[in-house]
């Protein structure tokens, strides 16, 4: 099932998309659903299998078309940071050996990098990832899955892991190298800048996805390729990534983990290259979807 945040007539809404149509889920239960993602994600397997009873059933008279609504972020404002992992593809971590600072690792960690990124960094489709030139004119692009908990989880087990995770979608970890540089060499401050995490379109519930490790994963700026992997080739797989975040640490409904990205950066490449205002960014993940946005100069 791919389910959305959309708005109609300026309301945001839950949706379930099927075909070109989206749902309207609470409408359509007669208020037994509800209207935010989070809510839904904390019913559990009951909501899916009534949702989906719900939207394949029969014509849906609470549907609309989907190319009315506009598409917020999945999750529009996360109930905490977005939790990222960095290194996750050998080859992402030894293109940027040359590029990074003395601080920075020479070797692949034995154990994944964690970092985080504020909840006002996470954009939806087609919304403009703000360029500031007063604050940072090296501005990067990375295309990552992402995963969506599902449950509230502590101490999980790499075997149990995949029980939690309710579904995926596509994430831009988008950079600021020189602002990153600028504070050690920490990642935080450089991945935190409003905007500067688009994601959607929708997310795609994990029955969809028989095998999240086989996904061909790609980026496109101004519809050159730049970045073009598989998830096959993550170091860390989502079941380590859950039991490593989970130890000690409770995991909630609605979390989101981004996965790592691929080779193809921007600040990897010789000559360097980054991004500029007017400049497009189209993602793709196999068997989710397509995510664009566009670069906007912005100077508040």
């Amino acid at each position: 099932m791919r389910l959305v945040t959309y708005l109609e007539n300026d309301l945001p809404k839950l949706g379930a998309v099927n075909d070109d149509r989206v749902v309207d889920l609470a409408r359509a239960s007669s208020g037994r659903l509800p209207s935010t993602m989070i809510e839904f994600i904390e019913m559990g397997a009951q909501a899916l299998d009534f949702a989906r009873e719900l939207v394949y059933g029969s014509d849906n008279p609470a549907s609309v078309p989907l190319e009315s609504v506009k598409l917020l972020a999945p999750i529009p404002v996360p109930r905490r940071n977005v939790m990222c992992v960095g290194w996750n593809y050998a080859e992402h971590f030894e293109e940027g050996l040359n590029k990074r600072g003395p601080s920075d690792a020479e070797q692949m960690p034995e154990y994944p990098t964690f970092f985080t990124k504020l909840t006002t960094t996470v954009i939806g489709p087609g919304e403009g990832v703000q360029f500031n030139r007063k604050i940072s004119e090296q501005v990067d692009w990375e295309v990552e899955l992402a995963v969506i908990i599902g449950r509230r989880g502590r101490n999980i087990t790499q075997e149990e892991a995949m029980n939690y995770v309710f579904g995926y979608t596509i994430a831009n970890d988008v950079s600021t190298r020189d602002l990153q540089r600028r504070h050690g060499g920490q990642w935080f401050r450089g991945k935190s800048l409003d905007t500067h995490c688009p994601m959607g379109p929708w997310i795609v519930t994990a029955d969809e996805i028989e095998d999240p490790h086989n996904l061909r994963l790609s980026l496109k700026v101004n519809g050159v390729v730049k970045q073009d992997s598989s998830t096959k080739y993550m170091v860390f797989r989502i079941p380590r990534l859950i039991q490593e975040l989970s130890l000690g640490s409770t995991l909630l409904p609605g979390d989101i983990i981004l996965t790592g990205t691929p080779p193809g950066v921007g600040f990897a490449r010789t000559p360097a290259e980054f991004l500029r205002p007017g400049d497009v960014m189209d993602l793709e993940i196999e068997k989710i979807g397509r995510l664009s946005n566009p670069v906007v100069e912005f100077n508040d």
